[in-house]
């Protein structure tokens, strides 16, 4: 078990059509409980963090705290730079140990996102790293990065030229989905994820992934959504189990910081089992 790479956590996934749950933690607290529910549930489990994570925790001071929650560990699970379009923090964080990054270049015109991303793939390759890539920018902003405008999709056969120039491990298109909360109902294009799929066999990742109903997460873990990205959920969760214990303490007069710390992390535990409920992948460690 172990620290596993994301190609060997997705493999099972993709081909069995189950989902491995993509978190981003925030802190120690967070990724301590994430690790212990994924652990619970015998679930594999992708720990990501943003690049505001990284540069307010510090590279060396974050994978050392992974290093060491992992050591031992009983479960899958691979550490994941979300959405980077920083190629240097890229560069550090797979000097580090981190092995799966995304590199964000959807900011950038197709040819050339194409271009780097190739470069990223081969840095990721000497590391014996993973690289999951996106030619559309997810709507919504996430840590700081993206747009809250709505991202042309590319055609088709658009997306396979860069599927197969890049050799990318992990592909996440635009699909409907956004980051942060949701304004209303989304309204997503399960075929595209069918369409990419049939036409190269790659794991999709479906990002946006906090605030879809169960039966979405389905339907588009069926179609070979093997990582589903969970961020916006997390920080509710860390937030408002935090704001619920405060008040409480507050109304009791009692001040009890170990309390908080173990009431929250109960919430980003249930959390995590949860979600790896509804994708189907509790008992697939």
């Amino acid at each position: 078990m172990a620290v596993r790479t994301l190609s060997d956590i997705l493999a099972p996934a993709f081909e069995q059509r189950y989902g491995v749950p993509a978190i981003n933690i925030v802190n120690d607290l967070t990724m301590e409980n994430v690790l212990a529910g994924a652990v619970e549930a015998r679930s594999p489990v992708i720990l990501q963090t943003s690049v505001k994570t990284v540069r307010s925790v510090g590279v060396k001071t974050l994978y050392a705290m992974w290093h060491a929650m992992t050591a031992g560990i009983e479960v899958p699970c691979a550490l994941h730079l979300d959405h980077c379009p920083d190629r240097q923090v890229i560069s550090d964080c797979l000097a580090a140990g981190w092995n799966s990054v995304l590199f964000d270049a959807s900011q950038l015109d197709v040819a050339e996102n194409q271009r780097q991303t190739v470069e990223v793939v081969a840095e990721a390759r000497r590391y014996g790293a993973d690289v999951e890539g996106e030619i559309e920018s997810i709507t919504g902003q996430e840590d700081g990065i993206g747009s809250d405008e709505d991202s042309k999709r590319q055609a088709l056969d658009v997306t396979l030229r860069y599927l197969e120039a890049t050799n990318v491990d992990v592909f996440a298109p635009a699909i409907g989905n956004a980051h942060g909360t949701y304004k209303r109902a989304p309204v997503l294009d399960f075929q595209r994820v069918s369409d990419i799929v049939a036409a190269h066999p790659v794991p999709i990742a479906l990002h946006g992934g906090s605030g879809l109903s169960d039966d979405q997460f389905r339907d588009c873990i069926g179609r070979g959504c093997a990582k589903v990205n969970i961020s916006t959920a997390l920080k509710e969760t860390f937030m408002r189990s935090s704001l619920a214990f405060l008040k409480d303490a507050e109304s009791k007069g009692k001040w009890d910081p170990p309390s908080l710390f173990t009431s929250v992390g109960d919430a980003v535990r249930d959390m995590t089992r949860h979600y790896a409920d509804v994708f189907g992948s509790s008992g697939k460690a």
